[in-house]
């Protein structure tokens, strides 16, 4: 929990790209201390590296890209949710191609694959982004707000006009444990509507019902149905995790969210960014330590 973490070792994760539906795959590759995160492109000669954060993020259409001169890559959000929720510090992950694999829509996948190689505490403190005060973004009825909090705790609410969807909110303290069993398994959504033109448009080749939730105008399609009654709130509470990943630290604080896609998420971690009178960044070993001798102090006298 104080010490900074990284992988033991490499592992792959492979699949189909979502745009192009051409195999893909990533691995993830243990990363020094104090390094951060970063996707590289180790097919492209020098294998250039993009830093995880907001300052890099491109766009925030369908999903968060991040872009630089060199190369870009999207639908982050996946991967980096469950970095997020596994307090993960330092990582490279290394892509052979443009994409990501999409997997079956959820961060399952890479979840596991990380938790199958384990988990290293490295030499140096964790420097957490603890918020002190209220910091919010709105934007006409969307609403992304973080509050002081002891933790990592996520309301999110959605609410869209559709029968099967409708208003959910989901309210759940961040760990392991409540990620494994609540958050990573939840799918991506669309609506059939929307994949029919983007088909048209040359994108979205690999989305299929094997890695994507689908509804018409009145229902779900996929055969075998929804894995949680609420899924769509739960894979925007996963995509809200990704996306913090972009803040470059972990955060302390309770994230109360309104209709907030990928956009607002982008927007509410610069507001966080550019508001240093709203946070201090932490060590918690020290933060102990210096508790423990005011503690120590006081009963000696």
């Amino acid at each position: 929990m104080f010490l900074q973490k990284t992988i033991r070792s490499r592992v792959k994760v492979q699949g189909v790209g979502l745009h192009s539906g051409h195999a893909c795959s990533l691995t993830f590759v243990p990363a020094p201390a104090n390094s951060g995160v970063h996707f590289v492109r180790a097919d492209l000669p020098e294998k250039p590296y993009l830093r995880v954060h907001a300052s890099n993020v491109s766009a925030t259409g369908y999903a968060t890209t991040l872009g630089g001169s060199v190369f870009s890559v999207s639908t982050i959000e996946h991967c980096l949710s469950a970095l997020s929720a596994l307090r993960i510090d330092n990582l490279r992950i290394e892509l052979d191609g443009p994409e990501i694999p999409i997997i079956d829509g959820s961060s399952k996948p890479f979840l596991e694959a990380i938790q199958n190689v384990g988990l290293i505490e490295q030499d140096q403190p964790r420097k957490y982004c603890c918020v002190t005060e209220p910091i919010a973004y709105v934007d006409g009825d969307k609403e992304a707000r973080v509050l002081p909090y002891h933790g990592l705790r996520l309301t999110v609410t959605i609410d869209f006009q559709h029968p099967s969807i409708g208003k959910q909110t989901l309210d759940l303290d961040i760990n392991e444990h409540s990620f494994s069993r609540d958050i990573a398994a939840a799918r991506t959504f669309g609506f059939l509507r929307d994949v029919e033109d983007l088909h048209r448009r040359g994108l979205a080749l690999g989305g299929s019902l094997e890695n994507a939730i689908v509804l018409d105008d009145e229902k779900v399609i996929n055969p075998e149905g929804l894995r949680y009654p609420d899924e769509f709130v739960r894979h925007k509470t996963l995509d809200a995790l990704g996306d913090l990943v972009t803040l470059g630290m972990p955060l302390m604080g309770h994230v109360i969210l309104y209709k907030a896609g990928h956009d607002v998420m982008n927007r509410l971690v610069r507001q966080i960014i550019d508001s240093p009178q709203s946070y201090r960044h932490i060590e918690l070993g020290a933060e102990l330590n210096e508790q423990a001798r005011w503690f120590s102090s006081t009963w000696s006298r």
